[in-house]
């Protein structure tokens, strides 16, 4: 089956460790040879600004991880093409698998709306507010005070509507969240789980599933151990918990994943690695009907990506 991963961190593991080769053989949860024997189709690539970068380094490591991406990703592997609208996807021809660059938090363009400007030229088609505390647009989920969004960051999400492309709720505080539902056209959670099964920060309750679901949106649900078991022990029943969960609300339709591969420690068990998506969906396939699966692994982003 056809797979649209809604994250990975594959670009910011490739410019921390510039040894890491993007083919088989790698230490990278997510390699050109397991996307091409797996069934991937597309696959988000995130630009993501580890807290540890120097703030006047921010907006020059995206612009580096954006190299790494058409240097590496894209040039070295001709099967792979750069994915910029919803037609783009569906012009993909067999043996073809689209790349879709994202923002993880708007850290990179601290106060400068001109930044995002240029990472849209670039190929950014998603964008995230935050990361999991505070910059210039919002708080994120692990902010204490659990403000909304900025002045600044709702020019952002204004901008977004303009350009008519993803505004990424995943990492962002609850009222940021709502911020985002009120104000954004495109909304979006690229990487999140149900609060109500495992109450971490991360997740999201209810009532904000419900919201993304009025919002003809979509949730992808994310291989991180701690977001998806209380006690951060998971396996692949945990992963059809959450998706069951959210069914159950009325998100047949609107169920998607994003792995978070390479931007985890540690993996849930049987699910070490893009490859493992073949065991994921022999399990899907016991529980649901083969276009619901399709929905989940495919179609429920792929219908929902900008024009």
């Amino acid at each position: 089956m056809q797979i649209f991963d809604a994250h990975c961190d594959v670009l910011s593991q490739m410019l921390k460790h510039p040894y890491y080769s993007f083919q088989s053989g790698s230490s990278l949860h997510v390699t050109y040879d397991q996307l091409m024997e797996t069934g991937s189709k597309v696959q988000c690539f995130a630009i993501f600004i580890s807290p540890s970068i120097h703030p006047l380094m921010k907006f020059q490591s995206a612009l580096e991880m954006i190299d790494i991406f058409h240097e590496k990703i894209l040039k070295q592997n001709p099967s792979m093409r750069l994915v910029s609208s919803r037609s783009d996807i569906r012009s993909l021809k067999e043996g073809e698998i689209g790349a879709v660059l994202t923002l993880e938090g708007c850290e990179a363009i601290e106060n400068d709306i001109v930044k995002l400007n240029t990472l849209y030229r670039l190929g950014v088609r998603s964008v995230g507010l935050t990361w999991n505390h505070a910059n210039c647009a919002a708080d994120g989920a692990l902010e204490p005070r659990g403000s909304g969004l900025s002045l600044f960051g709702k020019e952002i999400v204004k901008r977004l509507n303009d350009l008519q492309i993803w505004t990424d709720v995943s990492h962002l505080s609850e009222k940021g969240f709502w911020d985002v539902i009120q104000l954004a056209e495109n909304p979006v959670a690229s990487h999140s789980n149900s609060y109500t099964l495992c109450p971490h920060p991360r997740n999201l309750n209810d009532h904000q599933i419900k919201a993304l679901i009025n919002e003809d949106s979509v949730m992808g649900v994310t291989f991180v151990p701690d977001f998806l078991a209380k006690d951060g022990q998971a396996g692949i029943p945990d992963v059809i918990r959450h998706v069951e969960y959210i069914c159950s609300l009325g998100g047949v339709d609107h169920v998607g994943f994003g792995s978070d591969f390479d931007g985890i420690d540690r993996t849930v068990a049987g699910l070490s690695s893009f490859r493992d998506y073949d065991s994921l969906i022999n399990q899907l396939l016991k529980m649901y009907s083969e276009d619901q699966v399709k929905g989940f692994l495919f179609e429920n982003f792929a219908a929902r990506f900008p024009e």
